[in-house]
């Protein structure tokens, strides 16, 4: 049984970006107390895990050191595990950062690179953590211009495996690793769709899969709306692919998502009703 996301049950991944500059205004939390509250908070909404991040994925924000992320990232790790416990990861592709925040607490590592730098399986296999493997095009912190794919789902579904196969050759288990096929990094609107429609493609890989729907921009261009009214949106996103297998959602609105993931667990069979009976008994 993988250790962070038991089987039959959905685990839900709060966003905490400890920067000025995320992709979505409402995630952003610089401040260490602004940062500690947010992911407090999120913990008292239902949050089975905390996902902290120092520098956002996109490379139109400027990148800055390695010991600057993680003095970004690795005192909200500490004060949150000293207050409350819940899985932590790191949101970061930096294997130095990986490893200081590690040392702090976090149980897992969430590299948006897709492993670009080897180095990060090497870690995860020596300290145990938990790896999520992301699919994504190209360099880290790097434009790729208008992303082109074949057969998008099944690219993507072959570059993840190709990246299990390679954190497995540097020793990582089978039950240390999640997968993550991207939504909206290095893809575009229908990329994304795509993906989302077809999301039981990459449960079908075995693993515990992230979806990461969350205020992204192909919600926001399929219903020609602001981030900041996607709440609905990215819960009706979640729940279709929980209703393919996820185990994982990624959200930015935390009580919403933990409702929508114990009703998934509730349908799936894995878990009792939370009220009493009472209807037509």
């Amino acid at each position: 049984m993988h250790s962070i996301v038991p089987a039959g049950r959905v685990a839900v991944m709060a966003v905490v970006n400890r920067t000025p500059n995320s992709f979505y205004e409402g995630a952003r939390t610089f401040g260490l107390e602004a940062a500690l509250g947010a992911a407090r908070s999120a913990v008292d909404h239902g949050a089975d895990w905390v996902d902290i991040g120092g520098l956002p994925f996109s490379p139109d924000t400027p990148l800055i050191g390695i010991d600057e992320e993680i003095e970004r990232v690795v005192p909200v790790i500490s004060g949150l595990l000293a207050e409350r416990e819940v899985v932590v990861s790191v949101d970061t592709w930096r294997v130095d950062v990986a490893r200081e925040a590690v040392a702090a607490g976090a149980r897992v590592i969430n590299d948006t690179s897709g492993l670009h730098d080897p180095a990060m399986a090497q870690l995860a296999a020596e300290t145990g953590a938990t790896l999520v493997i992301c699919h994504c095009l190209g360099e880290p912190h790097t434009h790729v211009p208008r992303p082109r794919y074949a057969d998008v789902v099944g690219e993507v579904a072959d570059f993840l495996v190709r990246r299990r196969d390679l954190a497995r050759s540097h020793g990582v288990r089978d039950e240390q690793i999640v997968l993550d096929p991207g939504h909206d990094l290095t893809k575009n609107t229908r990329h994304s769709l795509a993906i989302t429609r077809d999301f039981d493609r990459f449960v079908e890989l075995g693993h515990p899969t992230v979806a990461a729907v969350s205020r992204k921009d192909f919600l926001s261009e399929a219903l020609d709306l602001p981030k900041a009214e996607l709440h609905d949106a990215s819960v009706a996103a979640a729940s279709w692919c929980m209703a393919l297998g996820a185990q994982v959602i990624r959200m930015h609105d935390v009580r919403a998502g933990a409702r929508a993931a114990r009703l998934a667990e509730v349908i799936r069979g894995s878990r009792e009703p939370l009220g009493p009976a009472r209807h037509n008994v």
